[in-house]
Protein backbone atom coordinates (compact mmCIF):
# COMPACT_ATOMS: atom_id res chain seq x y z
CA UNK A 1 0.00 0.00 0.00
CA UNK A 2 1.42 3.54 -0.76
CA UNK A 3 1.46 6.68 1.36
CA UNK A 4 -0.87 8.16 0.07
CA UNK A 5 -3.63 5.14 -0.04
CA UNK A 6 -2.13 4.24 3.42
CA UNK A 7 -3.11 7.62 4.95
CA UNK A 8 -6.61 8.07 2.91
CA UNK A 9 -7.47 4.45 4.90
CA UNK A 10 -6.27 5.44 8.11
CA UNK A 11 -8.60 8.81 7.42
CA UNK A 12 -11.30 6.59 6.35
CA UNK A 13 -10.94 4.33 9.34
CA UNK A 14 -10.69 7.04 11.72
CA UNK A 15 -14.46 8.48 10.54
CA UNK A 16 -15.66 4.67 10.25
CA UNK A 17 -14.30 5.03 14.80
CA UNK A 18 -16.12 7.96 15.79
CA UNK A 19 -19.40 6.86 14.75
CA UNK A 20 -20.55 5.96 18.17
CA UNK A 21 -19.51 8.98 19.57
CA UNK A 22 -20.87 11.16 16.82
CA UNK A 23 -24.44 9.81 17.25
CA UNK A 24 -24.08 9.92 21.15
CA UNK A 25 -23.34 13.82 20.50
CA UNK A 26 -26.43 14.00 18.33
CA UNK A 27 -28.47 12.98 21.10
CA UNK A 28 -26.80 15.32 23.31
CA UNK A 29 -23.93 13.94 25.34
CA UNK A 30 -21.36 15.90 25.26
CA UNK A 31 -18.30 14.21 27.27
CA UNK A 32 -18.44 10.57 26.63
CA UNK A 33 -15.64 8.39 28.24
CA UNK A 34 -14.50 5.52 26.60
CA UNK A 35 -13.17 2.90 28.94
CA UNK A 36 -10.67 -0.54 28.52
CA UNK A 37 -8.48 -2.80 30.61
CA UNK A 38 -5.68 -4.57 29.99
CA UNK A 39 -4.20 -7.27 31.73
CA UNK A 40 -6.52 -10.06 32.19
CA UNK A 41 -4.91 -13.08 30.96
CA UNK A 42 -1.01 -12.61 32.31
CA UNK A 43 0.32 -15.06 35.26
CA UNK A 44 1.92 -11.66 37.14
CA UNK A 45 0.94 -7.97 37.40
CA UNK A 46 -2.09 -5.75 37.98
CA UNK A 47 -5.13 -5.66 35.63
CA UNK A 48 -4.98 -1.73 34.30
CA UNK A 49 -7.82 0.55 32.99
CA UNK A 50 -8.29 3.93 31.32
CA UNK A 51 -11.10 5.97 30.51
CA UNK A 52 -10.49 8.81 27.97
CA UNK A 53 -12.66 11.83 26.87
CA UNK A 54 -12.20 12.98 23.76
CA UNK A 55 -12.94 16.51 22.30
CA UNK A 56 -15.50 16.13 19.52
CA UNK A 57 -12.83 17.64 17.00
CA UNK A 58 -10.66 14.54 17.85
CA UNK A 59 -8.42 13.79 14.30
CA UNK A 60 -5.91 11.51 14.78
CA UNK A 61 -5.35 9.10 12.54
CA UNK A 62 -3.99 5.68 13.46
CA UNK A 63 -5.69 5.11 16.45
CA UNK A 64 -6.74 1.61 16.64
CA UNK A 65 -7.28 -1.61 18.78
CA UNK A 66 -3.84 -1.20 21.04
CA UNK A 67 -3.35 -5.17 19.68
CA UNK A 68 -3.05 -3.90 16.56
CA UNK A 69 -0.40 -1.45 16.60
CA UNK A 70 3.51 -1.81 17.05
CA UNK A 71 5.12 -0.67 20.61
CA UNK A 72 6.61 2.05 18.86
CA UNK A 73 3.05 3.08 17.42
CA UNK A 74 1.34 2.82 20.56
CA UNK A 75 4.15 4.99 22.68
CA UNK A 76 4.04 8.13 19.66
CA UNK A 77 -0.31 7.68 20.47
CA UNK A 78 -0.13 7.82 24.01
CA UNK A 79 1.68 10.61 23.81
CA UNK A 80 -0.72 12.55 21.72
CA UNK A 81 -3.99 11.24 23.25
CA UNK A 82 -2.33 12.65 26.26
CA UNK A 83 -2.02 15.55 24.88
CA UNK A 84 -5.81 15.70 23.07
CA UNK A 85 -7.97 14.17 25.47
CA UNK A 86 -9.90 16.43 27.52
CA UNK A 87 -9.90 13.96 30.23
CA UNK A 88 -7.81 11.11 30.73
CA UNK A 89 -7.75 8.51 33.94
CA UNK A 90 -5.79 5.33 35.23
CA UNK A 91 -7.19 2.84 37.29
CA UNK A 92 -5.81 -0.84 38.59
CA UNK A 93 -5.79 -3.67 41.23
CA UNK A 94 -2.90 -5.40 42.01
CA UNK A 95 -2.21 -9.44 41.98
CA UNK A 96 -3.30 -9.66 44.86
CA UNK A 97 -6.46 -8.12 44.77
CA UNK A 98 -7.32 -10.47 41.88
CA UNK A 99 -6.60 -13.14 43.85
CA UNK A 100 -8.83 -12.48 46.45
CA UNK A 101 -11.96 -11.46 44.56
CA UNK A 102 -11.21 -12.95 40.72
CA UNK A 103 -10.30 -11.09 37.93
CA UNK A 104 -13.69 -9.96 36.32
CA UNK A 105 -14.39 -8.33 39.63
CA UNK A 106 -10.89 -6.97 39.87
CA UNK A 107 -11.24 -5.49 36.39
CA UNK A 108 -14.90 -3.61 37.00
CA UNK A 109 -13.12 -1.90 40.02
CA UNK A 110 -9.83 -0.68 37.38
CA UNK A 111 -12.49 0.33 35.41
CA UNK A 112 -14.50 2.50 37.95
CA UNK A 113 -11.25 3.73 39.10
CA UNK A 114 -10.22 4.90 35.81
CA UNK A 115 -13.65 6.94 35.06
CA UNK A 116 -13.55 8.51 38.40
CA UNK A 117 -10.29 9.83 37.81
CA UNK A 118 -11.09 11.29 34.32
CA UNK A 119 -13.86 12.63 35.99
CA UNK A 120 -11.72 14.28 38.36
CA UNK A 121 -9.47 15.83 35.61
CA UNK A 122 -13.19 16.58 33.64
CA UNK A 123 -14.36 18.72 36.35
CA UNK A 124 -10.84 20.28 37.04
CA UNK A 125 -10.57 21.76 33.90
CA UNK A 126 -13.91 22.37 32.00
CA UNK A 127 -16.29 21.62 35.25
CA UNK A 128 -18.07 19.28 33.71
CA UNK A 129 -19.21 15.43 34.46
CA UNK A 130 -18.89 12.56 32.08
CA UNK A 131 -21.91 12.06 30.64
CA UNK A 132 -21.64 8.94 28.94
CA UNK A 133 -19.68 5.81 28.83
CA UNK A 134 -18.83 2.80 26.19
CA UNK A 135 -17.29 -0.16 27.60
CA UNK A 136 -15.30 -2.59 25.75
CA UNK A 137 -17.61 -5.81 26.41
CA UNK A 138 -18.56 -5.03 29.60
CA UNK A 139 -21.05 -3.15 31.67
CA UNK A 140 -20.95 -2.17 35.20
CA UNK A 141 -24.00 -1.15 37.15
CA UNK A 142 -22.04 0.63 40.00
CA UNK A 143 -21.09 2.79 37.09
CA UNK A 144 -24.04 5.24 37.77
CA UNK A 145 -24.16 6.84 34.03
CA UNK A 146 -25.76 5.94 30.65
CA UNK A 147 -23.43 3.44 29.48
CA UNK A 148 -22.96 1.18 26.17
CA UNK A 149 -20.93 -2.04 25.85
CA UNK A 150 -19.63 -2.98 22.59
CA UNK A 151 -18.42 -5.84 21.36
CA UNK A 152 -14.99 -6.00 20.37
CA UNK A 153 -15.40 -1.96 21.11
CA UNK A 154 -11.51 -1.43 20.92
CA UNK A 155 -12.03 -1.43 17.34
CA UNK A 156 -14.90 0.23 16.78
CA UNK A 157 -15.04 3.20 19.38
CA UNK A 158 -11.73 5.61 18.47
CA UNK A 159 -12.68 6.66 22.60
CA UNK A 160 -12.21 2.79 23.38
CA UNK A 161 -9.61 2.70 21.07
CA UNK A 162 -7.53 5.49 22.92
CA UNK A 163 -8.12 4.17 26.39
CA UNK A 164 -6.68 0.47 25.06
CA UNK A 165 -3.47 2.16 24.16
CA UNK A 166 -2.86 4.44 27.10
CA UNK A 167 -3.77 1.31 29.14
CA UNK A 168 -1.69 -0.95 27.46
CA UNK A 169 1.54 1.39 27.73
CA UNK A 170 0.76 2.05 31.16
CA UNK A 171 1.20 -1.58 32.38
CA UNK A 172 3.94 -2.64 29.74
CA UNK A 173 5.85 0.12 31.49
CA UNK A 174 4.59 -0.97 35.33
CA UNK A 175 5.95 -4.35 33.89
CA UNK A 176 9.22 -3.38 32.54
CA UNK A 177 10.21 -1.79 36.25
CA UNK A 178 8.99 -4.95 37.58
CA UNK A 179 11.49 -6.53 35.32
CA UNK A 180 14.38 -5.06 36.62
CA UNK A 181 13.40 -5.93 39.95
CA UNK A 182 12.74 -9.94 39.05
CA UNK A 183 14.79 -10.24 36.01
CA UNK A 184 14.66 -14.12 35.53
CA UNK A 185 11.07 -14.03 34.31
CA UNK A 186 11.13 -11.59 31.34
CA UNK A 187 8.46 -9.59 32.41
CA UNK A 188 9.92 -6.89 29.82
CA UNK A 189 9.32 -8.80 26.73
CA UNK A 190 6.04 -10.79 28.05
CA UNK A 191 4.54 -8.23 30.61
CA UNK A 192 3.44 -11.13 32.82
CA UNK A 193 2.00 -13.38 29.97
CA UNK A 194 2.86 -16.86 30.28
CA UNK A 195 5.84 -17.60 27.47
CA UNK A 196 8.27 -20.09 27.94
CA UNK A 197 10.79 -18.14 29.31
CA UNK A 198 8.46 -17.04 32.13
CA UNK A 199 7.43 -20.71 32.77
CA UNK A 200 11.11 -21.37 33.01
CA UNK A 201 11.82 -18.58 35.35
CA UNK A 202 8.73 -19.80 37.61
CA UNK A 203 10.40 -23.53 37.36
CA UNK A 204 13.54 -22.08 38.49
CA UNK A 205 12.84 -19.78 40.97
CA UNK A 206 9.52 -19.81 41.85
CA UNK A 207 6.61 -17.52 41.82
CA UNK A 208 7.01 -13.44 42.72
CA UNK A 209 5.75 -11.55 44.88
CA UNK A 210 3.20 -9.78 41.43
CA UNK A 211 2.34 -13.19 40.59
CA UNK A 212 -1.46 -14.81 40.60
CA UNK A 213 -1.37 -17.51 42.96
CA UNK A 214 -5.40 -17.88 41.94
CA UNK A 215 -3.09 -18.45 38.01
CA UNK A 216 -0.98 -20.67 39.04
CA UNK A 217 -1.93 -23.51 41.55
CA UNK A 218 0.84 -25.65 39.96
CA UNK A 219 3.31 -23.41 41.20
CA UNK A 220 4.31 -22.20 44.65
Amino acid sequence: MKKAEREAYLKARLEEMLSYERQLCGEGYRYIAGVDEVGRGPLAGPVVAAAVVLPEDFDVIGVDDSKKLSEKKREQLYEVILEKALAVGIGSRDNQVIDEINILEATKLAMTQAIENAEIMLRERFGADIDYVLFDAMKIDAVEKPQMSLIKGDAKSVSIAAASIIAKVTRDRQMAEWSKIYPDYAFEKNKGYGTKAHYEGLTRCGMTPIHRKSFLKNFK
